[in-house]
């Protein structure tokens, strides 16, 4: 679904009334049409198939190098995310850690950043983002196990209520084999670096 751009610039309008300015004045003037092109980019996840990046699998025991078989989980860190708390509608930003232990599939490395792009585009929280990321990947290929660590700072956390400027939120979703509490450790160490 597209995000409605004629609808958001009238609702932004009307927002810089009721807070008592004119929206019609020449700092303000572009702004409702700014919002709603930020808006469209922001939410462009919402409706997306998060599973249609992973739809390309590679057979590991018959695939390009199938005497290099993996042994142990393939991991990505720092992939680069940024969303909106669907508390606030203010962003939050950070990094995501993703592991997984593959079965007889894997996917081109590339996939993993453009799941979390879809579902972080999309009104969100961080707890239910994680959630999503490691059911998504779980689903989509045969992985005995997933972990997704996200760390990040959020603007309703840094700039209203407790004004925390050095807060970060840490979030872990687990499945399968890397929920035990002993694999988790693991490979929490190696993909967080601590």
């Amino acid at each position: 679904m597209a995000v409605d751009r004629d609808r958001v610039a009238a609702a932004v309008r009307e927002m810089l009334e009721a807070i008592g300015e004119d929206p019609a004045r020449p700092g303000l003037k572009a702004t409702p049409q700014r919002v709603a092109d930020a808006y469209a980019e922001f939410f462009a996840g919402v409706g997306e198939d998060a599973a249609a990046p992973l739809a390309h699998t590679i057979s590991v025991s018959r695939g390009p190098a199938p005497d290099t078989l993996p042994s142990g989980a393939v991991m990505l860190r720092d992939i680069r995310f940024r969303s909106v708390c669907e508390h606030h509608l203010l962003p939050f930003a950070g990094r995501a850690h993703l592991a997984y232990l593959p079965g007889e599939q894997v996917v081109g490395l590339g996939a993993l950043p453009k799941v979390v792009d879809v579902l972080a585009a999309r009104p969100q929280v961080q707890e239910r983002l994680g959630e999503q990321i490691a059911d998504t990947i779980a689903a989509s290929l045969d992985a005995r196990g997933v972990l997704v660590v996200l760390e990040a700072s959020h603007e309703c956390v840094t700039m209203r209520g407790g004004r925390q400027p050095d807060a970060e939120t840490v979030t872990v979703a687990a499945r399968g084999a890397l929920a035990e509490p002993a694999a988790r450790a693991e490979i929490m160490m190696l993909v967080t670096g601590r």
